[in-house]
């Protein structure tokens, strides 16, 4: 890591008392140089007030608005606050930050977004049978588009550089639920370098997921009418002048 570079560790999080003050004290033993932001989406649990206490700055939206709103919230506060970079960690203890450095690296090796994945490795990570083909399904559709493989498109583990940042912040058309493999597709026409690393993830513990009961159709048609949009809606993301 450049020794000036100003990075932010964004955590969105939605009623992960039991987990968050784990997850900020994790990143805080391994990076205690970063700022750890905690985006409380609207939580009816303490997930705010133990954030705060185990040292993040934390973000707090009155009501439930989404995962992906919640991130837009946190690249908003990083670009008003100068930060280069961002790393986003999930706040329910399933992404390991002794793989930020790592992330970090990568972005300053010319990737603009990198995504941690939990494929590239092979350290017995398995999703149950539906989710595997769900997740096949949006890596085929990606590399139809993009043609590159993306192995983990649904991981909440990235790092973002200032211009990426700049692009979501200023977006009226981010996600508020799921940006998946709709918005690596949106980066790619957009001109962005993505990569990927390998990376640990545990399982959730808490049995939470946003892909649970009948989320999962709804997320696929969600996805491929997003998808959709991104390739042939005249509503278009202004491109950043930065990108190649």
């Amino acid at each position: 890591m450049k020794s000036s570079q100003k990075i932010a560790i964004l955590v969105p999080a939605f009623n992960e008392a039991k987990k968050i003050a784990e997850v900020v004290s994790g990143i805080k033993k391994t990076k205690p140089e970063l700022e750890v932001v905690v985006i409380d989406d609207g939580s009816s649990d303490d997930t705010a007030t133990i954030a705060e206490k185990a040292g993040a700055t934390v973000l707090t939206h009155a009501v439930n608005l989404g995962y992906g709103a919640a991130l837009q919230t946190g690249y908003k506060y990083a670009l008003l606050n100068d930060y280069e970079c961002t790393i986003q960690i999930d706040g329910d203890g399933q992404h390991d930050p002794r793989f930020i450095d790592k992330l970090i690296s990568s972005i300053n090796n010319g990737s603009d977004v990198v995504i941690g994945s939990r494929f590239l490795a092979n350290n017995g990570y398995n999703n149950p049978f539906m989710r595997k083909m769900g997740m096949m399904f949006f890596r085929f559709l990606i590399y139809l588009f993009i043609k590159q493989k993306i192995s983990d498109p649904t991981s909440g583990f990235q790092a973002l550089n200032r211009n990426v940042i700049t692009f979501f912040a200023k977006s009226n058309q981010y996600p508020a639920d799921f940006p998946d493999a709709d918005i690596i597709i949106l980066l790619h026409y957009a001109g962005f370098h993505i990569s990927e690393i390998p990376v640990v993830m545990y399982r959730n513990e808490t049995g939470k997921s946003m892909h649970s009961g009948f989320k999962p159709l709804y997320y696929i048609i969600k996805m491929l009418l997003s998808i959709y949009a991104v390739l042939f809606g005249d509503q278009k993301l202004t491109r950043s002048p930065h990108a190649s």
